[in-house]
C-alpha cells in the first residue's frame, strides 16, 4: 500500500473552483444577527412547544441499534425539559431534512455535509458536537478498497466505479468530489463511474464484501464498525485520507420556544457520559462529551467544499 495522501489546504479548492454566492438562508428564515443560522421568531405566536419532542440521529444502516444507543440520553433530555422524547429513525439525509422543515422533527444530529442544507432550508440551529476529553473533535474522509482489488492508489480508480453514500454527505460525496477534481483531475461520470450506497456503513460493508471496488467514507464510522466486529481491519485498505472535518452537529429547529431550546441545550451539556450507551458506542472514536460549536466558525471548511463543488441551496 502506498503512503496515504493528505489534503493540506482547502484554499486550493477555492482557487480550483469558482466560489458561489455567500451562504444564505431560505426565504422563510431571517438572520438579523449575522450568525448564518435562522433567528428564533420574535413573535411568540410563531413558537412551537410540543408535548413530545422528536429526535433523529443521522441515517445509519441499522437505526434500531442507535435507538438503543441514544435512549439513555433521550431519557435525560425528557427529565431536563419535562417533555416526552421520542427517537425517530430516518432512512436518508433528505428525509431527515424534510422532516424538520415540515415541523415533524425538533431535535437532531445532522451529518457534516447535511448541516449547511439543514441550516439553509430547514431552520436547523446547531449548537453542539461530540468531542474527546481534551476538546478535540472530527474525523477524516477516506477512500477505501479491499486487499488485492488492483486499486493501490487514487489514480487506479480511473475507469472503475467509486461508491459514494449520498449527495448531501461531506465525506461520502462532497469532499471526495472536490478533492478528486482539485488534486487528481478526476471527475465522476468522466474518469470513473459513481454509485450511491445510501449510508457510510453500507459503503464499508460493500467494500468489505467486495460488492464495491472502492468507496469514500467517514473513518469514524469505519472505526466503530471494526470495534463492533461488523467488519475486520484486514478486509479494508485505505488509499487516501483527508484533513480532519467536523463531525455530526446537534441542534434544534428554529421555532421551538426559546426556553425550550435552552433546556435542550442544557440536556446536551449536562449529560453524564460515564457508563452510558453513548460512551460505549462513540467512545470507540475517542468521543466522551458534547461541546459547544457554531455553524459560522466550525462549518467554514464545509462551506468552502460546497463552494468548490458549485453547490447552491435551493429551498422551495
Amino acid at each position: 500500500m502506498k503512503a496515504l495522501a493528505t489534503l493540506t489546504a482547502l484554499a486550493a479548492l477555492a482557487v480550483a473552483f469558482p466560489a458561489q454566492a455567500e451562504f444564505q438562508l431560505g426565504s422563510r428564515y431571517v438572520d438579523n444577527d449575522g450568525d448564518l443560522i435562522a433567528d428564533i421568531p420574535e413573535d411568540s405566536a410563531d413558537w412551537i412547544d410540543p408535548d413530545t419532542l422528536i429526535f433523529a440521529y443521522t441515517p445509519v444502516e441499522d437505526p434500531a441499534v442507535y435507538a438503543e444507543v441514544w435512549q439513555g440520553f433521550l431519557d435525560h433530555m425528557a427529565e431536563v425539559t419535562g417533555k416526552n422524547v421520542q427517537f425517530f429513525p430516518v432512512q436518508s439525509n433528505a428525509a431527515q431534512i424534510e422532516a424538520m422543515r415540515a415541523g415533524r422533527l425538533h431535535v437532531a444530529g445532522f451529518n457534516t455535509g447535511s448541516n449547511p442544507l439543514a441550516v439553509a432550508c430547514a431552520g436547523f440551529r446547531p449548537f453542539a458536537m461530540m468531542a474527546a476529553e481534551d476538546g478535540s473533535f472530527g474525523y477524516e474522509m477516506e477512500i477505501i478498497t479491499y486487499p488485492d482489488s488492483g486499486i493501490e492508489e487514487v489514480e487506479d480508480i480511473r475507469g472503475e466505479t467509486l461508491a459514494f453514500t449520498s449527495e448531501t454527505s461531506n465525506s461520502g460525496f462532497k469532499a471526495p468530489s472536490a478533492i478528486l477534481m482539485a488534486e487528481f483531475g478526476m471527475e465522476a461520470g468522466t474518469d470513473f463511474e459513481p454509485t450511491f450506497s445510501g449510508a457510510h456503513d453500507s459503503s464499508i460493508l460493500g467494500v468489505a464484501n467486495k460488492d464495491y471496488i472502492a468507496a469514500s467514507i467517514a473513518n469514524s464510522v469505519k472505526g466503530r464498525m471494526i470495534d463492533r466486529d461488523v467488519v475486520s481491519e484486514d478486509q479494508l485498505v485505505t488509499i487516501y485520507q483527508s484533513q480532519t472535518f467536523p463531525t455530526t452537529g446537534y441542534g434544534t429547529v428554529y421555532n421551538l420556544a426559546p426556553d425550550l431550546q435552552e433546556k435542550i441545550q442544557e440536556a446536551f451539556f449536562s449529560f453524564e457520559w460515564e457508563g452510558s450507551a453513548l460512551a460505549e458506542e462513540f467512545g470507540r472514536n475517542g468521543e466522551d462529551q458534547f461541546i459547544p460549536i457554531t455553524f459560522q466558525e466550525d462549518w467554514a471548511v464545509i462551506r468552502t467544499i460546497d463552494e468548490a463543488n458549485g453547490v447552491v441551496y435551493e429551498c422551495n
